[in-house]
């Protein structure tokens, strides 16, 4: 008998039990759907990670200044200026690891244009910052380093400032806008950049040079402190961890701080944060490996314990079988195309099952739907592999059944 024959007569063997056939392939089909949902669900997860840090650009550190202290309370990180302008110039100049640094000086205004006004984060900072947080221009070019040294009133808006203030679509290169009663004259618009993982929208800001923002907008000069956090970029992602070292040696070089004395001052890692926002996605993956490994094994059970079944119930057929002229191996291999189709139909339906499940779940938390074809088929091999190895026990019983006990079998 060759191997379609062979293939035929295991079909019809499964198709006389429908039920029981979709019922033992139930675990296969959880397991591999389990699979292939939990490695959409990572890679959409993770995916949607990377775009909103990359949003905030790569390779980033932060640096906080200190905190503060009065009657015993202490203010936390950012609440006590420490980290100077001549600190921020040995940061982007003296640090190999460190490929550009810039500040970012923070505050709320009401903005107007000639009919509407809106209120918006206003950013002081130097060119180097649109580099360092991979912002575009979308319309027009961002201020300069001329601008910054002669304190000019020009500005860049971000996406959600133009659309309040001038509708969608509108180009506002070359308009006079007014912060706190100070006319700016727009030079350019900021890609969009979306949201940031606390859903901040980075694209409702105005950025104007720091010059001007400590003249114009700050209500308080601090002189020589920047009052506000310094944005850094590490010259490659490999190299992140070091510059973040480096930066900090040379702040505690700078602060002369001493041995036992803490940092005045805080370097983040974005990378960190990156890497802690992804914990709860690998959890929810881990749970999915753990159903699929132990629904592939119940599975495979419950394929041996069928199969094992079936062997019994057609003792006298194997018995007729081997009479006229089945050989063991014939046997053997009927048995276990069957056990091996059972569980290969089983990954095919699981593998849609777990498309959809990703799909539901990728449109519920708003991720990308990514899809391994690789997996997917991985998934459906080792399907097949554990219904020849789960089914090759009762194949082999088959195999070398007697064939005149088995004719008298009742």
């Amino acid at each position: 008998m060759n191997i379609m024959e062979t293939l035929v007569l295991a079909l019809r063997a499964l198709l006389r039990s429908k039920t029981r056939s979709v019922l033992t392939a139930l675990g296969i089909i959880i397991g591999v759907g389990a699979v292939i949902a939990m490695v959409a669900i990572g890679d959409g997860a993770k995916a949607s990670v990377q775009k909103v840090f990359d949003s905030m650009g790569t390779n980033l550190l932060i640096i906080l200044p200190g905190s503060s202290k009065s009657g015993g309370a202490r203010g936390g990180f950012g609440s006590q200026p420490t980290i100077t302008w001549d600190d921020l110039e040995a940061v982007r100049t003296q640090v190999a690891s460190v490929r550009g640094a810039a500040p970012e000086m923070r505050s709320n205004a009401q903005v107007f244009s000639e009919d509407q006004n809106w209120n918006t984060s206003i950013i002081g900072t130097t060119t180097d910052y649109f580099s360092v947080r991979s912002w575009t221009m979308a319309k027009g070019a961002h201020f300069t380093d001329a601008d910054n040294e002669a304190g000019a009133k020009v500005a860049v808006l971000g996406q959600t400032v133009v659309d309040n203030l001038y509708g969608k679509g509108f180009n506002p290169v070359g308009q006079v806008i007014r912060i706190n009663k100070t006319p700016f004259t727009v030079m350019g618009v900021t890609a969009p950049k979306g949201q940031s993982p606390v859903g901040q929208d980075f694209d409702n800001t105005v950025f104007v040079p720091a010059t001007t923002f400590k003249r114009q907008v700050q209500a308080q000069s601090l002189g020589a402190y920047i009052t506000g956090a310094v944005f850094v970029q590490a010259a490659s992602a490999d190299l992140t961890a070091k510059a973040q070292t480096d930066v900090t040696n040379l702040l505690r070089e700078r602060h002369r701080l001493g041995e036992d004395d803490a940092n005045d001052f805080d370097v983040r890692n974005l990378a960190e944060v990156a890497s802690g926002q992804q914990q709860s996605t690998e959890t929810l993956s881990l749970l999915l490996a753990a159903i699929a490994a132990v629904s592939l094994v119940v599975g495979g059970i419950g394929i041996m314990n069928i199969m094992l079944v079936s062997v019994t119930e057609r003792t006298r057929e194997i018995g007729v079988r081997v009479a006229v002229g089945a050989r063991p191996r014939d046997i053997l291999a009927q048995f276990l195309i069957e056990a091996l189709t059972l569980a290969v139909l089983g990954g095919i339906i699981g593998a849609a099952v777990g498309l959809g499940v990703a799909k539901l779940l990728a449109a519920q938390f708003g991720w990308p739907m990514l899809v391994r074809p690789d997996v997917a088929l991985l998934a459906i091999v080792f399907s097949g592999l554990v219904g020849v190895v789960f089914g090759l026990y009762p194949a082999r019983k088959a195999s070398l059944l007697d064939p005149i006990d088995a004719l008298r079998y009742e």
